[in-house]
């Protein structure tokens, strides 16, 4: 036997149906010359068992869309993932995810099949999402075998960008959520973070529109561009 086989991860188990949805969910477009009002994006927050994103599971996702310059409530997705063995730990305390609630929680197959087609070819925005992007491209080839490639936006890059003159160091969403007065009635769950990351993204979104970055590659440009000055020693 090849000695790297041992090595590899087993392949996912996937019934015929399964392996059929998998096959037929969408690829992801190319951020394009749209208007951000006309890009659907899809606001993404993820439960973890912990920061490690080599080793921690996703326990839950919550996601809500924008389309047309607005939050629509018809579209969201909320989903708690079974997790056999899965013990309590300190994150427990944020997202208060028990083993009662892990224990009702759905087939994470069929859960992560039913995310990626509410996702379908739109790019997702996140805040701190090179982390979300992580831990859902783990998840999901560990899972269903997929290779996820749709694009990622971060609004805890976004709102420094846009706004230059607020000094907010390492700022965290709550931060972001104070500095423009946001009205929060619940946090820490993935629901929840979803839908007030989308609130943050409307007001981001609105600012890069009357800075003349109205198109998904234009912003993307302008983020890639700024990502090079921060890394730049001196600036």
């Amino acid at each position: 036997m090849n000695l790297f086989a041992w090595l590899r991860p087993p392949a996912p188990s996937l019934n015929p149906a399964q392996q059929l949805a998998v096959q037929r969910l969408r690829r992801p477009a190319v951020l394009g010359d749209c208007s951000l009002r006309q890009q659907r994006w899809v606001v993404l927050d993820l439960e973890t068992t912990g920061l490690n994103v080599n080793r921690d599971q996703v326990l839950a996702i919550g996601a809500v869309v924008i389309e047309d310059g607005a939050i629509d409530l018809s579209q969201q997705f909320e989903c708690t993932l079974h997790r056999p063995g899965h013990k309590t730990g300190p994150s427990v305390l944020l997202h208060g995810l028990g083993p009662d609630a892990i224990a009702a929680g759905r087939n994470p197959v069929d859960g992560l099949l039913d995310f990626m087609d509410f996702v379908g070819e739109s790019p997702v925005l996140a805040f701190h999402a090179p982390f979300d992007q992580r831990m859902l491209t783990r998840t999901l080839k560990d899972t269903l075998g997929y290779r996820l490639q749709h694009s990622f936006i971060d609004a805890a890059e976004l709102a420094p960008l846009l706004n230059p003159q607020t000094v907010l160091r390492e700022a965290s969403l709550d931060d972001w959520i104070a500095h423009f007065g946001l009205q929060v009635d619940e946090r820490h769950n993935a629901s929840a973070d979803a839908y007030v990351t989308a609130q943050l993204a409307l007001i981001l979104l609105s600012q890069a529109r009357r800075l003349g970055l109205d198109s998904p590659a234009l912003l993307m440009e302008r983020l890639s561009q700024w990502r090079r000055r921060q890394a730049m020693p001196g600036l």
